[in-house]
C-alpha cells in the first residue's frame, strides 16, 4: 500500500469512528426517527447510504466494476444501530487495498454508461461523500438532541485547513 492509500485509509477510518461514536450516543428510536429537517430522512438512512457506498466499492474492487446505483438498500442498517456499527467495523477492515484500475457504471435518465476510474479515486470519492452526509447527520443530531459532536464532524478537510490558515494570520 502506498503513502496516499495509507493516508486515505487512515482518514476514512477516522470518519467511521466518528460516525460510530455518534451511533453510540443514540437509541435505536432516535437513530431511525424520520426528521423534518432532513426532509423526512433519518440519521440511520444517511448512515446506511454511506455504508452501502463503501460496501459497493469493495464489491466493485473484486469484480472490476463499481456500480453505486446497484447497491442493496439494507433497512436493518438504517434501523438498528448495532447492525450499522458492525458494518462500520467491517468496512474499516476492508480498506487499504492496492490501487487498481476499475470501471464505474452509472446511469442518467437517458443512458447507462461506464467510465474508467481506480480504487484510490473511488476512496477519495467515498471519503468526500461520507463527509457530505456527515454534515447532514450533524444537522439531524442538532434537531434531535443536545449531544455534542466534534467540531470537525461533517467538515471537509480542505475547509478545516482553510479555517486553520485564517486563524494563523
Amino acid at each position: 500500500m502506498n503513502d496516499m492509500n495509507r493516508q486515505l485509509t487512515k482518514s476514512i477510518q477516522a470518519l467511521l469512528v466518528q460516525i460510530g461514536a455518534m451511533l453510540d450516543a443514540l437509541s435505536d428510536e432516535q437513530y431511525g426517527r424520520s426528521l423534518p429537517v432532513l426532509s423526512g430522512a433519518s440519521l440511520g438512512g444517511h448512515v446506511r447510504h454511506v455504508i452501502e457506498f463503501f460496501i459497493e466499492l469493495d464489491r466493485g474492487y473484486r469484480t472490476g466494476d463499481v456500480n453505486y446505483d446497484a447497491r442493496r438498500r439494507d433497512k436493518a442498517i438504517e434501523q438498528q444501530r448495532e447492525v450499522a456499527l458492525a458494518k462500520l467495523g467491517s468496512i474499516a477492515a476492508l480498506l487499504g487495498k492496492e490501487n487498481k484500475a476499475l470501471l464505474l457504471t452509472t446511469a442518467t435518465e437517458a443512458a447507462c454508461f461506464q467510465v474508467a476510474t481506480n480504487y484510490e479515486r473511488e476512496l477519495v470519492y467515498n471519503l468526500e461523500h461520507a463527509v457530505h452526509h456527515m454534515a447532514l447527520m450533524k444537522i439531524g443530531m442538532r434537531a434531535l438532541t443536545s449531544l455534542p459532536l466534534p467540531e470537525s464532524f461533517g467538515v471537509a478537510s480542505s475547509t478545516i485547513r482553510y479555517r486553520q490558515a485564517q486563524c494563523a494570520r
